[in-house]
Order: C-alpha cells, then structure tokens, then sequence
C-alpha cells in the first residue's frame, strides 16, 4: 500500500513536470542547457521537442545500464516508461494546450517563466525527496561518478558544459533559433536555492505522510544536496 501511494504520487508529480516545463519552453526566453539542447535538436530536425527528449533520457538510462553493469539497479528501469510519460505530456501541454496561444509582452513571458521555475523546483525536490526513481540525466551522472570517482556536481556541471557546446554549434552552424538566453541564467540563479528551501519544507511532511523509505533518507538527503548544487 505504500508502495502504491508513492509511485501514485510520482505519476502526478511527473504530469506537473510536464506542465512546467512546457510553461517554460513557451515562455520562449530561455531554458536550462539540457532542455536548450533538446529545444535546438527539435528546431534542427522538425520533431517535437518531447520526443527528442524521451531519446536523450533514454540513452541516458542505456549509459547508466553500460557503465554500472550488475551494479545498476532495476527498479530504475523505471525511468524508461516515466520518461516516455513525461515526454508525452511535454508534447501535449506545449503543442496542443499551449501552442494555439500567442504571448506578446515580454512581462507576461517573464512571469510565466519564473511561475515554471517555481513549479519545477518545487515538484523536482518532491520527487527527489520521494526517492522512488531518479531523473534519467541525473541518474547518468551519478553512473559516470560512481566508476570514475569525479565529483557529482563537476560532471552534471560538464554535462551542462557539453550542453551549451552543442546548443552553439547547431545555433551558428544552422542559424537556428538560440534557445539560451536571459531565462536560462535565471534559472542558474534561482533553481538550486528553491530546491534548497522546498526539500527541507517537504522531508518531514513526506515522513509524517508516511511516504518516505526510513533506510534511505539519509541517503536522499546527501544525494539530493550534492545533485542540485550544479543543477540548472
């Protein structure tokens, strides 16, 4: 029963995910370096942003698979089906509920991106408090520091390095459209403080709740402050 209480609550955070950052990309005045590449590669090719992300997360719990081998726990084969979930709802939210709506001012733009970033450290500490399954990119970088013994935080930092590297190569080698701007900065600014301040409002409601796995909270609090000290 608690089991099931936990992945129901995992499944409607990640429809929220969806929602938020669908907000965000139709705020159209920048996203996290993760999401910027994802938006370029979809701008590049013609396939909706959503689905290009479902194959990035994708490749990243095959990467998590090939590096830790027998150390890889199955359970988090359970970012596969969530990452086609999230993908999807991203698809829905922004192409069909958002994108028949035309943003003009600046401000509102603005509003809705900072509203998104809110909504989304807010629902990413949830999930991370939750401890059911990590996120596809995260989980990578933790794989990649667990067999090299690099720091979390400077590889998901190199990640977001790469990221961008990519993100301005298709930009200037395609002139497409450039998918960082001022918003992605605020993002860098503002997520990891949010996620501070929600994790330690949600662990102890999510304790009395009874949601929690009492052998790996201790654990979930190091992993998530080391995670998101580099996040976007």
């Amino acid at each position: 029963m608690k089991q099931l209480k936990r992945v129901t609550l995992l499944t409607v955070l990640m429809v929220m995910v969806g929602m938020g950052a669908s907000i965000s990309l139709k705020a159209a005045i920048g996203v996290g370096a993760w999401d910027a590449m994802a938006q370029s590669v979809s701008y590049l090719s013609g396939i909706k942003i959503g689905t290009i992300g479902m194959v990035f997360n994708s490749l990243c719990v095959l990467g998590q698979i090939l590096i830790l081998k027998k150390n890889f726990k199955w359970i988090q084969l359970l970012q596969l089906p969530l990452n086609i979930f999230l993908g999807t709802l991203i698809n829905f939210f922004l192409y069909d509920v958002l994108g028949p709506i035309t943003i003009d001012s600046y401000m509102i733009n603005l509003f809705l991106l900072l509203g998104a970033l809110v909504l989304m450290a807010l629902i990413v500490s949830a999930v991370m408090v939750l401890n059911v399954v990590t996120f596809a990119l995260e989980g990578f970088c933790m794989a990649i520091s667990q067999a090299t013994r690099f720091d979390f935080p400077k590889i998901r930092q190199g990640m977001d390095f790469l990221s961008v590297a990519v993100v301005l190569i298709l930009t200037f080698g395609f002139s497409l459209p450039l998918t960082l701007r001022e918003g992605t900065i605020i993002g860098m600014l503002l997520f990891a403080p949010l996620m501070g301040f929600f994790m330690a409002k949600l662990r102890p409601l999510f304790k009395r709740l009874d949601l929690l796995e009492e052998e790996s909270v201790g654990k979930v609090e190091i992993k998530s402050g080391e995670q998101y000290k580099a996040m976007d």
